[in-house]
């Protein structure tokens, strides 16, 4: 998978892992780019969002996560204390002073599953479990998945005004609801 222009391997060979990232509001890019510039491998998961604004819709390609990302570390080799004086870095999730892992496999599958510089969360939907919508005129509302076909369709049923209303979209549109 490619992201950026660097190839971002399976993280756990010897003692690298990923670790998370809190960057400063809307500098998920800046922190990406100088970390990089460091020598750091990252990862910043981005789907496909639709944004309203003066009566326009428009679609952009933003952070999954805002204000994180994700930076592979050998805590025995890589100066990770340089990772928080960063521009655009607020802090590298820690306890007790010592940075924490992200468990192994999360970040993994979500490499899996980018698709273009965008992270996919619909590859495991079920019919009948509760979805959120990430974009368009029902972005952030969460129904429940009535059906699914092979074209990428699917119909979701939202709770509006009382009753239940189905919405039809694309399945690249959903995500688990939490």
């Amino acid at each position: 998978m490619l992201n950026g222009d660097a190839w971002i391997p399976s993280v756990g060979q010897g003692n690298e892992r990923w670790f998370l990232v809190h960057t400063r509001a809307r500098s998920e890019r800046k922190a990406e780019n100088n970390l990089r510039a460091q020598g750091f491998r990252t990862y910043l998961p981005r789907i496909r969002k639709t944004i309203r604004h003066a009566r326009r819709l428009t679609t952009v390609h933003a952070p999954a996560f805002p204000r994180y990302l994700f930076v592979a570390l050998d805590l025995g080799r890589d100066r990770w204390s340089s990772v928080s004086s960063t521009v655009g870095v607020c802090f590298l999730v820690s306890c007790n002073d010592r940075p924490v892992p992200v468990p192994v496999g999360i970040v993994e599958t979500m490499i899996r599953q980018s698709n273009n510089d965008l992270t996919r969360f619909d590859a495991n939907l079920m019919v009948g479990e509760n979805v959120r919508i990430l974009s368009g005129p029902f972005a952030d509302f969460v129904g429940s998945l009535e059906r699914l076909d092979d074209a990428g369709r699917v119909c979701v049923l939202l709770e509006l005004m009382g009753t239940a209303v189905p919405v039809e979209t694309h399945r690249s549109v959903l995500a688990p609801a939490a």
